[in-house]
């Protein structure tokens, strides 16, 4: 979850490194630092806080050195504060490091270590990693073989940097379980745990796996196992541009990724909906689909707004296809010893690729010897390269913290699916057409959704001191209001709970009165009389209702003080739509209430740690 920057070249390392880390900031942000091989020193600083107050602390003279590394934390062991902030170094302040992720056995290593002499000045599980490094230095004289050993040692995941005053031409590089990407230029190399810190550097690219090592110079590079085998990395090449992960002008990314999704949209979808035949083509399922046709169930696990996504999915293609589907956290998935059958088709959805969850789901799902398919959004991401098979959504690099794009995205991308699967399946053309009409439909009806959002605003400022919401829909919406409510707490910090509307009678009516104002999501489908009952049990107990409801719906002012409207559409593909006006009410209410938008407190972009 930490961004994670390494430079080795001609030029000053400091301004690429702050560059880097200010591109990496919404993967953690308690606390950043930097360190500099500099006149034959190693020099480290950091700061609690944003890279800001980073850059504050270095001050106006700044720091000279071609090759550094720097860091943007995200706080797992200790509390962000100067004295736990990133790099930290050894003994001897001349070796430095940098980690992403959780050494689980660092207790016994720090207990080991410290009765061989050595001190420790952080409660932090990665100071105890650079102690270990020096241990086996002393042993080696070499920084890649003590680096080598020295994780040979090690229970958990990480993704590390480490540097040496006294081998000052190299950078090290691991990674077990968080991300690494390699650089390549002219005369310099990089390294990063995400290529949205390259791009403005290099286009040519070589991912790590794990248990995989590296050692970094201006011109060259190469890369061994942790048992010290040699492997040859095959390059590739950035597809994004460096726009994409700017805001265009717009306040905040979250806003920017909101505008974006008519265009994710028609990415998602393009090339893959034939529109004539009322079908859908997924050329990276094609090698699969026999198999995939044949399963009697799937499984979808996923973690917070995929496994939302995951719940509609589960929706459509259990009506449309009659094959029964379960929806699991990926991060109870491995620990209950799921049943899974080699008959059985696993999917598994994450934004980044990268979720540690999601990751460790697709492994024990592979382990049982399911077929195991990704649909993911970032390409060369772990999960992309180790699932059987896949499918990008194409909604290009989100950097707002609270998904947005992606989820949309990610629905479009079920409902190809799960139309491609119900026609193999016997679906008649013409249901095919109609609901292939429908999804090509969908850009547009949220471009005009977008454009007519201007009274948001107004609602949040009625409610922008609440302290609870509830949001309810029923059948496919159900996910919806989940997903509602998971963005208000995300970045506006208001307590919010998503409940089926029917639900709502077995326990949360307890906590309707006039101050728990509830979001209805109420679009005119075969259950819309029952949410509109739903409504009236509110109403009955003085409850503040704001519904989303559909454009063409005249009764609806009758049962709801504010109505935010939405285009009509085809009942499973409502959530695209519907989610839409309730995360620009999050957005305006987090803005209302002086959040940090991009940035919300305790979160991370990319879960990369368990």
């Amino acid at each position: 979850m930490c961004g994670i920057i390494g430079y080795i070249g001609k030029k000053n390392a400091l301004p690429i490194l702050i560059e880097g880390l200010q591109r990496l900031e919404y993967r953690g942000y308690d606390s950043a630092g930097v360190a500099l091989l500099t006149d034959h020193k190693l020099i480290i600083r950091k700061k609690a806080g944003k890279v800001a107050d980073l850059i504050g602390a270095i001050g106006t003279n700044g720091l000279a050195g071609t090759l550094g590394i720097g860091h943007t934390r995200w706080a797992t062991h200790g509390e962000p504060n100067d004295i736990n902030a990133h790099p930290h170094w050894d003994c001897n302040e001349e070796i430095a490091i940098i980690h992403n992720g959780i050494i689980e056995n660092y207790l016994t290593l720090k207990k080991k270590l410290e009765n061989d002499g050595h001190v420790m000045h952080t409660v932090t599980d990665t100071e105890v990693l650079v102690h270990l490094i020096e241990e086996m230095y002393k042993r080696t004289k070499d920084l890649f073989s003590a680096v080598r050993l020295a994780l040979l040692e090690v229970t958990g995941a990480y993704g590390i940097l480490v540097v040496s005053k006294n081998e000052p031409d190299k950078i090290i590089a691991a990674r077990k379980g968080s991300p690494l990407v390699i650089g390549l230029g002219d005369g310099e190399n990089l390294i990063a745990s995400d290529a949205a810190a390259l791009v403005d550097h290099t286009r040519q690219v070589v991912y790590l796996e794990d248990g995989e090592i590296a050692s970094l110079s201006m011109d060259t590079f190469f890369t061994k196992t942790i048992h010290d085998q040699d492997i040859i990395k095959e390059v590739e090449e950035i597809t994004f541009d460096l726009e994409q992960i700017e805001k265009g002008g717009y306040e905040h990314f979250m806003l920017k990724e909101i505008h974006e999704q008519p265009n994710s949209l028609q990415n998602a979808m393009r090339g893959r909906l034939l529109l004539s035949e009322g079908n859908a083509k997924l050329g990276g399922l094609e090698p699969v689909m026999a198999q995939i046709l044949k399963a009697p169930r799937f499984i979808i696990a996923a973690c917070g707004t995929s496994w939302h996504a995951a719940l509609v999915g589960k929706y459509m293609i259990e009506q449309l296809t009659g094959v029964p589907v379960e929806v699991d956290y990926a991060s109870e998935f491995r620990y209950r010893n799921p049943i899974v059958r080699p008959t059985d088709v696993v999917f598994v959805i994450s934004q980044s690729g990268e979720t540690a969850d999601t990751l460790a789901a697709l492994r024990e799902a592979k382990s049982k010897g399911a077929l195991v398919i990704g649909i993911v959004n970032v390409v060369g991401s772990t999960i992309a390269r180790e699932t059987d098979a896949g499918v990008f959504i194409h909604a290009g690099p989100e950097i707002g913290v609270a998904s947005t794009k992606a989820f949309t995205s990610q629905i479009a991308t079920l409902s190809l699916i799960t139309l491609a699967l119900a026609r193999a399946k016997g679906m008649p053309r013409e249901h095919g057409l109609k609901i292939a009409a429908d999804l090509e439909a969908l850009p547009e009806r949220v471009d005009r959704l977008l454009e007519s959002a201007s009274a948001i605003p107004e609602i949040v400022h009625e409610y922008k001191k609440v302290q609870h919401m509830l949001y309810l829909g029923r059948g496919s919406n159900f996910p919806t209001a989940l997903e509602g409510a998971l963005k208000l707490k995300e970045i506006s910090y208001v307590h919010a709970e998503g409940y089926p509307a029917a639900e709502m009678k077995h326990g949360p009516i307890a906590l309707i009165d006039e101050n728990m104002p509830v979001v209805f999501i109420v679009p005119k489908d075969p259950i819309y009389e029952k949410v509109l009952s739903n409504m009236q049990e509110v109403r009955a107990r003085k409850g503040r209702i704001i519904a989303v409801a559909n454009e063409d719906d005249r009764d609806i002012e009758k049962f709801a003080e504010f109505v935010i409207r939405v285009p009509r559409t085809f009942n499973f593909f409502g959530p695209i739509v519907n989610i839409i006006p309730l995360q620009l009410f999050a957005y305006y209410m987090a803005v209302e209430r002086g959040c940090n938008v991009d940035q919300p407190r305790n979160l991370a972009k990319s879960v990369t740690v368990e």
